[in-house]
């Protein structure tokens, strides 16, 4: 019975993650993950009229701004967190 759970296993695991990195090449989505915290984040879209897959463009003026195209801006950013991070230097010791 193990045996084939490990094999099931050994078989479906590729298969799940190939599908999941299509899924967020073609959503636009970029996923991040670590001990913290799992995210995705969007991504400009290759073909968008306005920005041309470059996410924005500078603003003229005397202090050039960049511009975010609201082809990813405008979209919300999914966070989980998973451990929580704990401040490498408190502000009062712990006595």
């Amino acid at each position: 019975m193990r045996a084939r759970t490990a094999v099931l296993l050994a078989a479906t695991v590729p298969v799940t993650l190939a599908v999941a990195t299509a899924a967020l090449k073609a959503g636009h989505w970029q996923l991040y993950a670590d001990r913290h915290r799992i995210e995705l984040l969007p991504r400009p879209r290759r073909h968008c009229p306005d920005c041309h897959g470059r996410g924005g463009w500078w603003a003229a003026g005397p202090n050039p701004e960049m511009e975010a195209c609201g082809c990813w801006a405008d979209r919300r950013e999914l966070r989980i967190r998973l451990v929580p991070v704990r401040d490498p230097w408190p502000d009062e010791p712990p006595f």
